[in-house]
């Protein structure tokens, strides 16, 4: 009996199918990318349809009073709580890497919360909170606060500590413990074996942890239109709002000024994390 090897494919096919089927899902993520760029130039005043080349909507995106007010409130927004998602993320990650304490398990289980459920039941819980916690301040104390700019930070950094402290705890639990034991051999105290060794080696991934923080923020929509207030109206949610009331191809302008500045960002914190798991090689 003559016995039978295995049948080979050929290659030809399988090789231009998937090929075919990367070139369809670059299409289908780019396209309306591609799309959103070229018609921020167009000189009608359709949001899809080709009037001509034009720089008018950056002209008018740039000059527009409101527009310029809820960017400011934007970057505010970001770059604030982004600094205190990061100590607060840094803190939290050494915390469950280096320590152990009572409630570790829940207190991890916690921190990813934010990651998993959906950005509108997150909105509703900080809505809840900022409502009852205002009620119980007035009834309490007299103040009379209201939603704005400190609800959108706190809520903004309730969800990016999670963030932060996942990048940051992974640079930490593939970091060399020996450097620290030496450096406590040392007579280092921990402070300086913080300062001087683990810190260093842990930076690239606070770098990554809190650009990821910042770009977060800054296009978060959901979460930042249930807890603001008047005046403290952030871009995507201005952006989100022209969508309701009519838009002109302005908004595409908007849109590809904050795609920049996203994409911008990530890449800053794709070369961080580059950065960290070079160092982490190297130790």
């Amino acid at each position: 009996m003559t016995a039978v090897g295995p049948s080979v494919e050929p290659r030809g096919l399988p090789r231009f199918a998937m090929r075919a089927n990367a070139w369809l899902v670059y299409l289908f993520f780019y396209a309306p990318i591609f799309l959103l760029i070229v018609f921020s130039f167009s000189d009608d005043r359709l949001v899809g349809r080709w009037g001509g080349f034009t720089l008018r909507w950056y002209g008018e995106f740039a000059n527009n009073s409101e527009v310029q007010q809820s960017l400011w409130v934007s970057v505010r927004v970001a770059v604030l709580s982004t600094l205190v998602a990061v100590v607060l993320g840094t803190l939290a990650a050494l915390a469950l890497v280096r320590f152990r304490f009572f409630g570790k398990k829940v207190f991890d289980a916690l921190l990813y919360l934010p990651v998993i459920i959906p950005d509108v039941t997150m909105a509703v819980m900080m809505l809840l909170f900022f409502t009852r916690l205002f009620d119980v301040l007035d009834d309490t104390f007299g103040l009379q606060l209201a939603k704005g700019f400190g609800s959108i930070v706190v809520s903004h950094v309730a969800f990016n500590i999670s963030f932060v402290s996942i990048v940051v705890r992974a640079r930490l639990e593939g970091m060399n413990e020996t450097l620290e034991e030496a450096a406590v051999d040392l007579y280092a105290t921990p402070w300086q074996s913080f300062r001087y060794v683990t810190f260093p080696q842990i930076l690239p991934g606070i770098a990554g942890g809190a650009l990821l923080a910042l770009t977060l923020s800054l296009d978060d929509v959901v979460i930042s239109q249930f807890v603001a207030g008047p005046g403290s109206t952030t871009l995507p949610v201005f952006v989100f709002g022209l969508i309701r009331r009519g838009v002109t191809p302005m908004i595409n302008a908007v849109s590809v000024v904050m795609l920049v500045a996203s994409v911008t960002l990530v890449v800053l914190s794709l070369v961080a994390q580059r950065s960290r798991d070079a160092a982490g090689s190297d130790g």
